[in-house]
């Protein structure tokens, strides 16, 4: 007798799993040195001045997403033409080198000019594996998807990020608590990226489990690198709108978790723990907005959405967090962030899958990751670097809403422009691209 039937959605289940397991990988060794920038800059980057010093560090890390627009064409084309199962295993294996190599890397005072050096190349090997990570991950959910629910499961990558920071804030927290201040500076920071090398094996081998999405394989046609440049020109245009749509996501999500626990500590004065717990509640509160908006954006559609978040963020971020500097304290500074953490997970819920949606089939891989390696690079990485200018430059500890809400009102921009001819008949979650592209 044959055995039961398997079930088509645990199998669903499974596969997203494995897909977002090496974007966890990928985004746990994206923050970790967003989250420990204060003590890296005292390891690598000694520059006689603490602001100073946090300006060099955070510059680095922006460096790494100058890399991402290479790294999304590159890497984009040749997972638009060998497959999506092949190409982010070959994205995991360029992160994991960049990891190693920080982990590794003597201090200043040991080799000299060399460490820095060394943590900008492997921030810029990080970068330019991540520039194409997202995108992979995003469109390999889209297309495996069950019809009608693709805003749900693309949802899981953004939703397996706030995992990795969950987890590096549990990290630092129990670090806190076990170490002394000299022993996080000297070695203990050091911890959580020995720990992402650790389970690089591990999620190579569940990265090399998955299969490749029919909606690939059935493709008659591969494009060459040729082709995919030339269609990527003559889309100019829905890439530099999908740039702006984007702005939105990566200026409110570097706002609300890379630079948090700087801005908790260094800012506001409170103690690094509470900065971590904040991370972490805000961590959680993403994973449940993102795949809960992602289901919502199904139904009603993306434009209601993306135009509701995007303009209240444009409007409320400066004031939250105005309001917050003048009332400084721990429960505050959490339902300031959770606030924005749910500005940021609902309109990242619906913005990711419409970003698929709009760049043309050939070439989604690619066109998708330059779309959103743009804005990162020119938006969201600098987050970090742009707040701490932005405080120091006018005085104003409430200076980063100001930066969070020009991301708002871009995204804003984006959606009308995007949307303005899609008409209200567009059934919910499709999206007409802007005629000519």
């Amino acid at each position: 007798m044959a055995g039961p039937a398997p079930d088509p959605s645990a199998s669903k289940i499974a596969t997203v799993l494995r897909v977002t397991s090496g974007n966890f990988l990928e985004m746990f060794d994206f923050f970790l040195f967003g989250f420990y920038a204060s003590y890296i800059s005292k390891a690598f980057f000694p520059a006689g001045n603490e602001v100073a010093s946090l300006l060099l560090t955070f510059v680095t890390f922006g460096a790494g997403f100058l890399m991402r627009p290479l790294g999304a064409v590159f890497l984009g084309a040749y997972v638009d033409r060998v497959g999506r199962r092949r190409g982010l295993i070959v994205t995991l294996g360029i992160m994991a080198m960049g990891t190693i190599l920080i982990a590794f890397v003597p201090a200043y005072e040991t080799i000299g000019l060399a460490a820095p050096l060394l943590v900008l190349i492997g921030r810029l090997l990080q970068g330019f594996s991540a520039g194409v990570e997202l995108g992979g991950v995003s469109v390999y959910l889209s297309e495996m998807a069950t019809p009608g629910r693709k805003g749900f499961y693309v949802a899981w990558q953004s939703a397996s990020q706030q995992v990795a920071i969950m987890v590096a804030a549990l990290i630092g927290y129990a670090l806190n608590l076990a170490l002394l201040p000299p022993q996080m500076q000297d070695w203990g920071w050091r911890v959580p990226f020995f720990i992402g090398c650790l389970i690089v094996p591990f999620l190579f081998y569940i990265r090399r489990s998955l299969e490749e999405t029919q909606e690939f394989l059935q493709r008659r046609h591969r494009p060459s690198g040729r082709e995919i440049a030339r269609s990527l020109g003559q889309n100019w245009r829905i890439v530099l709108l999908g740039m702006l749509l984007v702005a939105m996501t990566t200026i409110s999500f570097y706002t609300i978790t890379v630079y948090t626990p700087t801005f908790g500590k260094d800012v506001l004065k409170l103690s690094a723990t509470d900065s971590l717990v904040v991370t972490f509640c805000v961590a959680v509160s993403n994973f449940v907005w993102l795949p809960v908006m992602g289901a919502l954006c199904d139904r009603v559609g993306r434009k209601p959405l993306l135009i509701a978040l995007s303009g209240l963020a444009a409007l409320t971020a400066y004031p939250a967090l105005l309001w917050l500097v003048g009332h400084v304290s721990f429960l505050n500074m959490l339902i300031v962030l959770l606030w924005l953490s749910f500005l940021y997970g609902s309109y990242n819920g619906a913005m990711v899958v419409a970003l698929t949606e709009i760049v043309p089939v050939s070439v989604r891989t690619a066109g998708f990751s330059l779309a959103y390696s743009l804005a990162t690079a020119l938006f969201g990485g600098f987050t970090p670097a742009v707040s701490t200018w932005l405080v120091k430059v006018t005085g104003d500890k409430a200076a980063p809403g100001l930066w969070m809400a020009f991301g708002g009102l871009a995204g804003l921009v984006a959606t009308v422009l995007i949307y303005r001819r899609a008409g209200t008949s567009a059934a919910p979650g499709v999206v007409r691209p802007v005629p000519g592209e």
